[in-house]
């Protein structure tokens, strides 16, 4: 192929990766271009590009195809959930046999990965909006997870809960029932006022957590805005809560934005 038809191909598989193989809508996609990319090729080349792509355990997800739905941007699956999926998968040893909270779970697409990737004793996903929790209990009978109350659930499968946490109103009282061995969180610094009931709920975790080892944490983020991040470091110190940078981790399963800047903090309660 000529230099400008190598282009054109590249841009037509990077709009179907991002659409179909990260659980993109397929509504837009350009169908009729593809065949005719595949019809004039003379080989099998882009079509061996689709095909050699690496594949596992599928996650099935229910979405919102706006990025705010029902007055919340938690219907959607956002690219620092994908991120923060791509670092489980590669790091099961942090989840197998362990209990996880989620704090702010979206579209459930970085839970669900972890419960059929990382074998997790229980997982609990969470969020304060009955209309995500609509979402996050369909998506897990979508993928053949069974919810904690269900008595027909699978025992190989993890205990699944979809709990309601407010973190403003949730009390040391209340946080103990969770008993998280780990708390995982993917991009949910969006604005000042969500930074500080986050560092507020996780230093109640820390509070109760008095006669027990405390849980491990994980805080993954689009670094959008310097101060937004600045401010995130400086409420974990005044909480007393001790932080780290985790390494970027070299699995790329999803094709997320890549001028995205993505971090993720491994916290001390």
């Amino acid at each position: 192929m000529a230099p400008e038809e190598n282009a054109g191909t590249d841009l037509l598989l990077q709009s179907f990766e991002r659409r179909f193989l990260a659980a993109r809508t397929l509504r837009s996609f350009p169908w009729q271009n593809l065949a005719a990319k595949l019809r004039d090729s003379s080989d099998s080349e882009l079509l061996r590009d689709i095909l050699q792509k690496p594949s596992g355990g599928s996650v099935t997800l229910s979405e919102s195809t706006a990025i705010i739905s029902h007055g919340t941007t938690r219907l959607v699956t956002w690219d620092t959930a994908l991120y923060l999926a791509e670092w489980a998968i590669e790091n099961p040893a942090a989840f197998i046999n362990r209990t996880v909270l989620e704090l702010g779970s979206g579209a459930s697409l970085t839970g669900l990965a972890i419960c059929k990737m990382c074998r997790p004793r229980a997982y609990i996903f969470s969020n304060p909006h009955s209309r995500v929790l609509e979402q996050l209990q369909g998506n897990v009978l979508l993928n053949g997870l069974s919810l904690e109350a269900d008595i027909t659930a699978n025992l190989d499968s993890p205990r699944v809960t979809v709990a309601q946490l407010d973190w403003d109103v949730a009390t040391v009282h209340q946080l103990p029932a969770f008993q998280p061995d780990v708390v995982i969180a993917a991009d949910l610094l969006y604005c000042p006022e969500a930074i500080v009931s986050l560092v507020g709920v996780l230093w109640r975790l820390a509070a109760c957590q008095e006669y027990k080892r405390a849980p491990e944490v994980y805080v993954a983020f689009t670094v959008r805005n310097l101060e937004t991040c600045q401010l995130f470091t400086t409420e974990l110190g005044r909480a007393g809560i001790r932080w780290e940078a985790e390494a970027h981790h070299d699995q790329k399963l999803f094709p997320y934005r890549e001028h995205l800047e993505m971090a993720m903090l491994n916290l001390t309660l």
